[in-house]
């Protein structure tokens, strides 16, 4: 095929797609840079497998031993298939920056349709901010990993210093993040091969580098260790989803760039299973050989080490092969960064398009030069910045896993409730479409979604007797909550209508003061 006839084929294409989002009510803003492949690298890495899975390999270590490393990411695994074909299906009938909160606002009954679209909209908007200051934290829990490493233990860096080093890190994110869309889809497409070689790598050596000192073929997939503050080992274990749950989001990036995108009621909805699938499998893989390289899980969490893998590597690969995959993992998470810093920023755009965030006269602008909405990924940081100082808390982790995954999976589940009531009739399907297993997947989707999020508020301990043994997610989910249901009581009630179409309509000033 000649480069004319691919222009113009892509032309063609772009006015498809330009016509579907018309229908949907809003006019294209952003170039349609990212391909299919590009696409499905951009949703593959944002859950960065290789390094979210060292990062959060304290979870599954001390709630379960082995069994939580293996069968605490499995047993996840298969229901998020759920949760992500039941979100491909409505990325492909749907596909919109707004993402969740237009699915929702579309499938819900025209009476409540403006209150469910603030409640999930905020709640999508909590989760990603939330996870976006979360990869942020275990990447300066990375540096400060390898500092006492590198040094063997004589400077280990206090909360000061990892909370500077966060800062640092929101600010390259915010520079990388208001990019081009054409640069940042080069730059996720390539570096999603770091991923993956990273990660056969890292499970080759694991396996090879262990030699006799590796755990028995038992030990690996069925010994339980209970080191949590809960006497029920059964609740214990359920806790060791935490790490698969925190990893297994941030998905529905596909669709919140689906303005931003070829194709996109056929490209999002693949993007979202395939990257889901890849990151489950590999993780799977990666954790089970950890697990049989984890001759002593005692050992690891007795470690001094911020992160108890960095323990790990360092007996099996010794301190220079350490230190050499450590850094490969610190570039991983960084570009994990960039692309939930994008992802992030699309949804606070799109809230803001609709008048649904404080600001929103400056959050919807988009930059003439980059076409991006640049001031919203500014504010995502910043906003990013302020939950990062729960990095001096203990518990800072566990709580902002937990404030990602409550905030995410609420909103996933609101408009997959929807499909399943008020909105059959309404729902008209897109080139991916689930057919009779549908409503089967749907049902199972939201019944995971709704079990994870009263899950994952809870502590690693049963008794909590100070402030360090706090799971601070329900603090910050609830305060997100109150904020959102008081403005919305208030104000918010009066003015916000949802999803507002903003081709040939300009709105009134008074709308724009209220909303900015």
């Amino acid at each position: 095929m000649t480069p004319e006839n691919e222009s113009k084929i892509a032309a063609i294409r772009e006015q498809e797609d330009n016509a579907l989002l018309a229908r949907l009510g809003y006019k294209s803003e952003f170039r349609r840079a990212f391909s299919l492949l590009e696409t499905i690298a951009f949703a593959f890495s944002i859950m960065g497998v290789c390094s979210a899975v060292s990062t959060t390999f304290f979870f599954p270590l001390i709630t379960g031993g082995h069994v939580g490393m293996v069968w605490g990411w499995l047993i996840p695994s298969i229901f998020v298939l759920c949760v992500a074909a039941s979100i491909a299906e409505l990325t492909s009938s749907m596909p919109t920056s707004a993402g969740i909160y237009y699915f929702a606002a579309k499938l819900a009954p025209e009476k409540y349709s403006a209150l469910i679209s603030w409640i999930t909209g905020w709640a999508n908007v909590t989760g990603q901010i939330a996870l976006a200051c979360s990869i942020d934290f275990t990447t300066a829990q990375m540096i400060v990993t390898a500092v006492a490493v590198g040094s063997d233990g004589r400077v280990i860096l206090g909360p000061s210093a990892a909370f500077g080093i966060l800062i640092a890190l929101l600010l390259t994110h915010a520079i990388a993040c208001s990019a081009a869309t054409h640069v940042l889809a080069r730059f996720t497409f390539v570096y999603a091969f770091v991923y993956v070689s990273t990660t056969i790598a890292a499970i080759i050596a694991l396996l090879v580098a262990s030699g006799d000192n590796r755990a028995t073929a038992q030990d690996a997939f069925t010994k339980l260790e209970n080191n949590t503050g809960w006497k029920n080992d059964g609740w214990a274990f359920l806790l060791s989803f935490t790490g698969a749950m925190w990893t297994l989001t941030g998905y529905d990036a596909a669709a919140h760039i689906s303005e931003e995108v070829a194709g996109a009621a056929r490209s999002a909805p693949i993007a979202i299973l395939s990257g889901v699938a890849a990151t489950e499998f590999l993780g799977f893989i990666m954790l089970i050989a950890a697990s049989f390289a984890t001759k002593s899980v005692s050992r690891l969490i007795e470690s001094d080490l911020p992160l108890q893998i960095g323990q790990l590597y360092l007996d099996v690969f010794g301190k220079k092969g350490m230190l050499a995959l450590w850094a490969v993992l610190i570039s991983i998470q960084w570009v994990n960064g960039v692309t939930q810093g994008v992802d992030a920023s699309r949804v606070t755009f799109a809230l803001a398009r609709d008048n649904g965030l404080p600001f929103s006269r400056w959050l919807k602008q988009v930059n003439p030069y980059t076409r991006t909405p640049v001031n919203a990924v500014w504010f995502v940081m910043f906003l990013s910045g302020i939950i990062g100082l729960l990095s001096y808390s203990e518990t800072a982790l566990s709580s902002l896993a937990g404030a990602t995954v409550a905030g995410l999976y609420t909103s996933y589940a609101i408009p997959i409730f929807l499909r399943l009531t008020t909105g059959r009739s309404k729902f008209k399907p897109g080139p991916f479409y689930l057919g009779r297993f549908s409503l089967v997947v749907n049902a199972i989707a939201f019944a995971w979604a709704t079990f994870v999020v009263i899950l994952l508020l809870f502590p690693l301990t049963e008794h909590i007797s100070s402030a360090a043994d706090m799971n601070y997610a329900v603090v910050i989910v609830s305060a997100v909550f109150i904020f959102a249901a008081l403005s919305w009581i208030v104000s918010a009630r009066h003015w916000f209508v949802g999803p507002v179409p903003n081709i040939d309509q300009e709105k009134s000033k008074d709308e724009e003061e209220k909303s900015g």
